[in-house]
């Protein structure tokens, strides 16, 4: 077997992490020394709707080096996994083309693997199978799928609607177990390139404090406005635009349901919610060999990162 030379394969720079664990004030001081692009790989930020509460990088930012997948796609057309992939394979290419390294810099695990590792294969299911299965009591759901799938029922709780209707849908349309489809992945990146990850762990409490920091910094800096155009605008409420963290807290305000300082308080525990469950996704889920960062990020050793990246 051929083992291919890490040093023929172009480099790939990774900052991942949750929610105002630092990624993005990282990723800005490398690009003061060296040629990158930023290529964004969190869920949120890909929408145009949102560019405050989404925290994306300010004009200022922007504008101090190349960016590439922030707030590319409207609101009404949601984004998948897969979707994002294919665009990050793009923008990495001609990154790759210009001899500029680019740098992955964002939270969603998901799509990070879908881009590294791939994606299952699945065929497109048949709308009036999937309205239907959808429309099922989520009991009935499990139950059917106990019997027709059950080593994905033992794998889901019985109340995770979203994932039993998924794997209900994908084992009636195809015979075939989605557990079964996830292990022919394809599409994956990771053999191709010359991955040089960094993944940012900082203490929680100092994390969550951001996290309260950042918030009263979006509903003073323009999130209000933003929520109430986006509600103008009257796009399905299951869009994943309309469930970015914020959003409800701020929509609620807006008719009424709550006060300011409510919606403020609320938006606070989502978001810090938010940061746990990343933390704990790329805690446990990310590869062994994925370098760890889990001090407060700071000027001085934002410089022993910067090696590890380039």
């Amino acid at each position: 077997m051929v083992i291919p030379n890490p040093e023929t394969k172009p480099k790939l720079a990774l900052i991942a992490g949750p929610t105002a664990s630092g990624k993005t004030a990282l990723a800005l001081h490398l690009a003061k020394t060296r040629n990158i692009v930023i290529i964004n790989a969190d869920s949120t930020q890909v929408y145009s709707d949102l560019p405050v509460l989404s925290a994306q990088p300010s004009p200022q930012e922007l504008s101090s080096a190349p960016h590439r997948l922030f707030g590319y796609r409207d609101g009404r057309t949601p984004c998948s996994a897969a979707a994002w992939a294919a665009d990050a394979k793009l923008e990495i290419a001609r990154a790759h083309q210009s001899g500029a390294l680019p740098v992955l810099v964002g939270g969603t695990g998901l799509y990070l693997r879908t881009l590294l590792d791939g994606i299952a294969p699945i065929p497109e299911i048949d709308p009036v199978l999937r309205a239907a299965i959808r429309g099922l009591d989520v009991a009935d759901a499990y139950a059917q799928l106990q019997e027709q799938d059950p080593e994905m029922a033992a794998m889901l709780s019985p109340t995770d609607s979203s994932r039993i209707a998924r794997a209900l849908e994908v084992v009636r349309a195809t015979g075939r177990s989605i557990a079964d489809w996830r292990r022919d992945k394809v599409g994956g990146i990771s053999e191709a390139v010359d991955l040089r990850p960094v993944l940012l762990l900082p203490p929680r409490d100092w994390l969550y404090e951001r996290c309260d920091q950042r918030f009263d910094a979006m509903m003073n800096s323009g999130a209000i406005p933003e929520v109430s155009a986006l509600l103008a605008r009257q796009i399905p409420g299951d869009a994943p635009v309309m469930r970015a963290i914020g959003v409800r807290e701020i929509s609620a305000y807006l008719s009424g349901g709550l006060t300011r300082e409510d919606a403020i308080a609320l938006g606070k525990i989502a978001t810090r919610q938010y940061a746990k469950r990343q933390y704990t996704w790329f805690r446990n889920q990310s590869p062994a060999g994925w370098v760890r960062f889990e001090d407060i990020i700071c000027i001085e050793n934002r410089d022993k990162i910067e090696t590890i990246l380039q």
